[in-house]
């Protein structure tokens, strides 16, 4: 059963969390619980919904928020009915490391190299808080550990502090975070002022999507209105790596500066590759009136931005390209983690660094799968098959195209520069679902 809301999204009913813009700088954590007990784990959920902000509710000026997410095992261990349970999709309920192959996930990446508990049966319950700093943060880590007082059958079993800088930077040094979807119906502004507004029903249970129609609500309806699916990875990123294999090919500096900007399709700053070919600008960069409004249209050939580029793959955008980009439109939130290596070191330094990352959709499938399978390891879209996103793709001696005039670049013989150490698909349900299922008593 679908349900059909028209426009009006009951934003009051949404996690903030769901589709809110993160505060720029801001600190985090992510901390997964395990529920031995369903009756102590539902007294959790009736702890937390009070205190869970909606896109309706949500603060601004003080951007603290947290949030809430359940993985198919987790909805089990609450006891949520079968027949329930049966009306989520196929890709949820086998889970992310049951999927591995599939999206790409082999080799180190596979789920045997994960780091537990990640990936395993146990992970049921994701608590996702953030602020602008540290201090304001441990006012959400105290309602957390308030929300878990004298529950001994929910139990903590992982936890990952994450932060962005003032400098939005991610482990490799650019900039990240600019380009986000708008959404009809939330007043939440997109990045892009030559992108129309995607449907509700993209990101959110219950409402239209591009295909105009309605994807399937989990059952009952209380339980999948206003929820989403949220895809959880955490992303080592080895940094020396990708600068060694810059530094080996290229004739200088400033070439090796322009070859790490075609590999990501923009520049440390931020600014596009698109508006700014041959140089950074970090006044462009800097300016979110400016740095994301561009298209690909303009550049068939890649001239400016190659076709490849791990930006240009992620969001093609009006490119010409096998697919309906705004089916696979997705929001993307990267976090890094861990602290930054020094500025021109290239021998890795063994600190676990990377970024949490964390797509949220209400198509699991088409949105994060297709991606991943695709536009990240698949280069056929883009007509050259063999080749793999460059930064994030399955890379195993893979190769990279820098198209020039009037001779090309060639690039061969990438490593995997970033490897998934764990991850989990979990849905976020509205806060009128948490309720009822806070209020079973099977």
């Amino acid at each position: 059963m679908s349900i059909d809301q028209g426009s009006a999204l009951e934003l009051g009913d949404i996690q903030a969390a769901a589709l809110q813009p993160r505060p720029t700088p801001y600190a985090g954590f992510y901390l997964a619980l395990r529920i031995d007990d369903r009756r102590q784990g539902r007294e959790l959920l009736r702890r937390l919904t009070p205190v869970l902000d909606s896109v309706a509710s949500f603060d601004p000026e003080r951007q603290v928020s947290l949030a809430v997410a359940l993985s198919f095992q987790g909805l089990k261990a609450l006891g949520v009915p079968e027949e329930s349970l049966a009306t989520f999709p196929e890709e949820f309920r086998e889970g992310m490391a049951a999927r591995a192959e599939y999206i790409g996930d082999v080799g180190e990446s596979a789920p045997e190299n994960w780091e537990g508990p990640l990936g395993s049966n146990d992970v049921h319950l994701i608590l996702a808080g953030l602020a602008p700093d540290a201090a304001r943060l441990e006012t959400v880590l105290l309602l957390a550990r308030d929300a878990l007082r004298d529950l001994p059958g929910v139990v903590a079993i992982w936890q990952q502090e994450v932060h962005v800088g003032p400098d939005e930077k991610e482990p490799f040094g650019f900039r990240d975070g600019i380009g986000q979807p708008a959404i009809e119906g939330t007043g939440i502004p997109g990045t892009n002022p030559y992108e129309e507004p995607l449907r509700a029903g993209e990101f959110v249970l219950g409402y239209k999507d591009e295909t105009h129609g309605i994807a399937p609500v989990p059952q009952p309806a209380v339980l999948g209105r206003n929820g989403t699916y949220v895809a959880f990875r955490k992303l080592h990123t080895r940094v020396a790596d990708f600068r060694q294999y810059l530094r080996d090919r290229a004739k200088d500096p400033a070439d090796e500066e322009l070859l790490a900007a075609k590999f990501v399709g923009r520049w440390p700053s931020g600014a596009p590759l698109t508006l700014t070919p041959d140089k950074d600008d970090p006044e462009l960069g800097a300016d979110p009136e400016r740095n994301n409004a561009f298209m690909y249209g303009d550049d068939p050939e890649g001239l400016k931005c190659p076709v490849g580029a791990h930006a240009r793959r992620m969001n093609p955008r009006d490119a010409v390209v096998t697919g309906e980009v705004r089916l696979h439109r997705m929001i993307r939130r990267g976090t890094t983690y861990g602290p930054p290596l020094a500025k021109g070191v290239l021998e890795d330094d063994g600190t676990d660094r990377g970024i949490m990352f964390a797509f949220v959709g209400a198509h699991l499938d088409r949105q994060f799968e297709f991606v991943q399978r695709q536009w990240v390891n698949d280069g056929k879209f883009i007509g050259a098959p063999a080749e793999k996103d460059p930064l994030v793709g399955v890379n195993d001696d893979g190769g990279f195209t820098v198209p020039r005039q009037p001779i090309r670049r060639r690039f061969k013989g990438l490593p995997p520069f970033v490897v998934n150490r764990g991850g989990e698909y979990c849905f976020m349900p509205g806060l009128s679902a948490l309720r009822w299922i806070a209020d079973l008593d099977t």
